[in-house]
C-alpha cells in the first residue's frame, strides 16, 4: 500500500511512502490482539492497594466478654473484624498483575491492528518535522491541516521530539509516542494513526526481526 506524504501544515509533498504487506496487510489475529491488550492494561496497574487484617490492628488482645451466660454470640477482642474499627476479612493486599506475553505473540498482535488500520484507511503519513518551541496552538494547527482535529489520534514519531511531545500532552484525544513505543492498545484506541515518514520504516524493522 502506498500513501502519500504531506507536510505537517497540509501541503503536498509529491512523495508516496510504501507500507509493507508483511506489517500492515498481514491476516489480523483477534485472539493475539485480544491477549496483548490484556496484558497491557493489566501491565498498567500499580497493585499497591492493602487493607488491614486483623493481625495489623492495633488494640488490646484481652477478650471483651466472658465465653458462655452472656445471651449473645461469642467474642474474641476488640480487633474482630465483625466490630467498629476491627480488621477487615480477606482484604486487598499487594500483588503484581503483570502479564507475561511472548514476544511474537505482541508483534503479531500488533501487526494485526496496524493492518487494521490500514485496512480501514485511517492511516496519514507526514513529512518529519519538529517545532522551533512547545506551542500547542501549532500542534492543533498540524490536527487541523490533516482535518483530524475532532478525532483521537496517535502521532507516531521516529526519535523523541520533546517540542512536539510538549506541544501535544495537553491536547484531548491525542497522544505522542515514538515507533519504539508503539503498541496494540494505543494503535486500536485512536480513530487515525499518523506516522511520520520515519517512523514507517523504523516499524517495519522493528515488528520484521527475526
Amino acid at each position: 500500500m502506498d500513501l502519500a506524504v504531506v507536510k505537517y501544515n497540509g501541503e503536498k509533498t509529491g512523495r508516496k511512502v510504501s507500507l509493507t504487506s508483511e506489517v500492515f496487510g498481514i491476516e489480523p489475529n483477534d485472539h493475539a490482539i485480544y491477549l496483548d491488550v490484556k496484558s497491557y492494561l493489566a501491565n498498567q496497574r500499580q497493585g499497591t492497594h492493602k487493607s488491614k487484617q486483623r493481625n495489623e490492628i492495633s488494640g488490646s488482645s484481652k477478650k471483651i466478654k466472658k465465653q458462655k451466660g452472656t445471651g449473645g454470640a461469642r467474642a474474641g477482642n476488640i480487633k474482630n473484624p465483625q466490630f467498629k474499627g476491627g480488621g477487615r476479612i480477606f482484604g486487598p493486599v499487594p500483588r503484581d498483575y503483570s502479564i507475561k506475553l511472548n514476544k511474537k505473540v505482541k508483534d503479531l498482535a500488533r501487526k494485526s491492528a496496524l493492518t487494521y488500520k490500514a485496512k480501514d484507511n485511517s492511516i496519514a503519513v507526514i513529512e518529519d518535522f519538529n517545532f522551533e518551541a512547545p506551542k500547542t496552538k501549532q500542534y492543533l494547527q498540524l490536527l487541523k491541516s490533516l482535518a483530524l482535529d475532532s478525532k483521537k489520534t496517535l502521532l507516531v514519531l521516529p526519535e523523541v521530539a520533546k517540542n512536539v511531545v510538549l506541544s501535544g500532552r495537553n491536547v484531548q484525544n491525542t497522544k505522542v509516542i515514538t515507533a519504539s513505543q508503539i503498541n496494540t492498545y494505543d494503535v486500536l484506541h485512536a480513530d487515525h494513526l499518523i506516522l511520520a515518514e520515519g517512523s514507517v520504516e523504523k516499524i517495519s524493522n522493528l515488528l520484521n526481526k527475526a
